[in-house]
């Protein structure tokens, strides 16, 4: 009987011994046991995501560059920029790894018409939906140019940003464009200078055909 007892406590110490042996994190490049590693492409666009320039100007793409890991990855440019046309032109800039996955960035090139009265003029500011009091704020980038974030005045869409153009006097859009969130654009627009308010019907899939309007804030 001590005998069967002796070779239990073997089989005991050694399996102890066995389990508490480390694991090896020695693996091979690119792996972690028995899974590969995916790295998924980044990329990182030069100069800023809104690029401005005059009618008739010339837009020289900074370009960007692309990551997989710590190789560099080609990059696919789409997209072209007529300068001789008002409007909101995205540069596409687009990069995938060996497992097919890929990434998109992309720039805003806003080529603007804007006469001098809009020029000097500066509609800059927070307003607020008249039936919700949801913010929306305005930003001047350039002569006649702003970023718009939250152009529905739609609880908890902060992060929506377009480009809204003021081409002359008190006239308003946002130009059809295509941007991160969607395509966009607005119909039915008036600014009230006096008043300090503006409206429009905001074109986009996720929001419906009301007027909305907005009040500033002084």
């Amino acid at each position: 009987m001590k005998k069967y007892l002796n070779i239990i406590v073997i089989g005991i110490l050694a399996m102890t011994f066995l389990s508490c042996k480390k694991e090896s994190f020695n693996y091979p490049p690119g792996t972690v046991g028995i899974s590969k590693i995916t790295y998924f492409p980044i990329i990182t666009m030069k100069g800023e995501k809104y690029f401005i320039v005059a009618k008739g100007g010339t837009f020289t793409d900074p370009g960007a560059t692309a990551k997989v890991g710590t190789d560099d990855s080609p990059v696919v440019v789409s997209g072209s920029v007529n300068t001789s046309v008002a409007g909101v032109y995205a540069v596409t800039y687009s990069a995938e790894n060996a497992d097919g996955f890929s990434a998109t960035a992309t720039r805003q090139v806003i080529v603007y018409d804007t006469q001098p009265d809009a020029a000097a003029r500066d509609f800059s500011g927070k307003y607020l939906r008249a039936s919700n009091s949801v913010a929306s704020n305005w930003k001047k980038i350039g002569p006649g140019v702003y970023l718009v974030a939250n152009p529905g005045g739609a609880p908890g869409a902060d992060g929506i940003i377009v480009v809204a153009v003021n081409p002359t006097g008190s006239v308003i859009s946002i130009p059809p464009q295509n941007t991160d969130s969607g395509a966009w654009a607005s119909k039915d627009e008036s600014y009230n200078l006096a008043g300090n308010t503006y409206s429009w019907v905001v074109v986009n899939a996720g929001y419906g055909p009301a007027l909305r309007v907005f009040v500033k804030q002084i």
